[in-house]
């Protein structure tokens, strides 16, 4: 028992508008945050963006299943509040000091984990059945968040400048915290948390490493931390590079990188909720996973060897359609857990996530760096390359292959569509298909057991 918090039971709008406000929040910061790093590091903007998004990766890999299992023993509710009040935090400094703005989100990766907590949400208010569905909504509400927010930041920070992009962004932050103070339901029945506050609790039931050391053991959910680890980190890399990259290599003006973004992800939110829904249904969880990385292998091969407009959008559409995987994975690891360790699950993914973001990006300024791209200026390309003599790079040698970090991503994500392939299918109880998806699955487990 105790008081009721929030309004209403719990349930997964809930998350979906903690989700929203959060990312919202830092999508309109995109245009004032490339401004901000190249003011602050002229020279090595990314070289500085990547060490910085490293920092934040690391932390947010040792410390998401931590705050996950903690979350399994105290509550969502105080989690959402730390993980969402600590990821903003950083947001109003933007203005006052650059220096301890970067700082802070470095630091801030420690604690910037909040899907890991909202999937473990999710998972205590659905069941099975509906929970890759929830998860779908769930991605597809982050992706709607990230499309909107950015084009209407540069909008406004053209017309009205930064200072009110960051306060804009730091007052709808704030509604964030607010909502999750009044309006959220604590998800974790009474009966699952381990102890209530006022009790004492045993290291052992919060001690972390413990649970860890349990789930790891699972082989199903190592497999498939393998997978998600290989094939994120193509696509952290890709998200930090890919616009400078659209504008510079492939001319694209910021207009239509715009447009870009808001098509690719208004398909993507289509992607993550009707086709997800379609597809688990007709295919099943694991095999609509490996769709989703057959789709990421083509568009990065895609994006590695296109080198005309056309080619992009149409690789942007295929984008859209890997996005499922994200929630599809969410929802294989959820079932392949007991409903009192989806805190630990949810983020060792997150925290893998959270590595790649860290990873991914250094790994293709180093690329990049390696095959001479340079991708160093913010403003538009300019038309005048005859002045030197001996241009380094001029943009009419077109390169055999312009993108190379993209075709290595794509290599990665063939190594994780193998190791996909031997994640178990877990047999469901409630379908009449058990019968045969049992024949089918058990082979392939015993020969995993032994």
């Amino acid at each position: 028992g105790g008081l009721q918090q929030g309004i209403g039971r719990p349930s997964v709008y809930h998350a979906v508008v903690v989700i929203f406000l959060e990312f919202f929040a830092w999508g309109l910061l995109t245009t004032p945050m490339l401004t901000v790093l190249h003011e602050t590091f002229p020279q090595h903007t990314f070289l500085m963006n990547g060490l910085i998004q490293g920092v934040k990766g690391l932390l947010s890999f040792m410390s998401a299943p931590l705050i996950g299992a903690l979350s399994d023993v105290w509550g969502r509710r105080s989690f959402l509040l730390v993980t969402v009040f600590f990821t903003c935090a950083p947001i109003p400094l933007m203005r006052l000091s650059p220096w301890w703005y970067f700082a802070m989100i470095s630091m801030s990766g420690a604690f910037s984990v909040t899907f890991s907590v909202i999937f473990a949400y999710v998972a205590d208010v659905t069941d099975e059945r509906e929970r890759s569905t929830a998860y779908g909504l769930v991605s597809a509400t982050f992706a709607a968040s990230l499309v909107t927010s950015p084009a209407i930041g540069a909008y406004l920070s053209a017309w009205y400048g930064d200072n009110l992009v960051v306060l804009l962004a730091t007052l709808i932050a704030l509604a964030d915290i607010c909502f999750i103070l009044l309006a959220v339901p604590e998800s974790l029945p009474d009966k699952m948390r381990l102890n209530t506050w006022g009790a004492p609790i045993s290291w052992e039931q919060a001690d972390p490493f413990t649970s860890l050391r349990k789930v790891g053991q699972d082989s199903t959910v190592l497999l498939i931390c393998i997978t998600v680890f290989l094939s994120y980190l193509p696509e952290a890399g890709q998200y930090s590079s890919f616009f400078l990259y659209l504008r510079q290599v492939i001319n694209f003006s910021s207009t239509t990188i715009a447009v870009f973004i808001g098509v690719v992800g208004i398909l993507s939110i289509v992607a993550q909720t009707l086709l997800l829904t379609l597809l688990m249904r007709t295919l099943g969880n694991k095999n609509t996973v490996l769709l989703g990385l057959g789709f990421q292998i083509l568009q990065l091969a895609w994006y590695g060897f296109g080198s005309e407009p056309w080619m992009m959008w149409a690789a942007g559409a295929v984008a859209a359609m890997s996005s499922i995987t994200f929630p599809a994975v969410s929802a294989l690891v959820s079932q392949s857990a007991d409903p009192d360790k989806q805190g630990v699950v949810q983020g060792m993914i997150t925290g893998i996530r959270g590595l790649c973001n860290g990873l991914g990006p250094a790994l293709y300024g180093f690329i990049f760096f390696l095959f001479n791209v340079e991708l160093n200026s913010m403003d538009p390309i300019q038309g005048d390359f005859n002045i030197d003599p001996l241009p380094l790079h001029s943009p009419t040698e077109r390169a055999l292959i312009p993108g190379p970090p993209f075709l290595l991503g794509a290599c990665t994500v063939v190594v994780a569509f193998l190791v996909a392939l031997f994640i178990p299918e877990k047999p469901s109880c409630s379908s009449s298909s058990s019968q045969w998806k049992d024949h089918r699955g058990w082979g392939f487990q015993s020969g995993l057991i032994d």
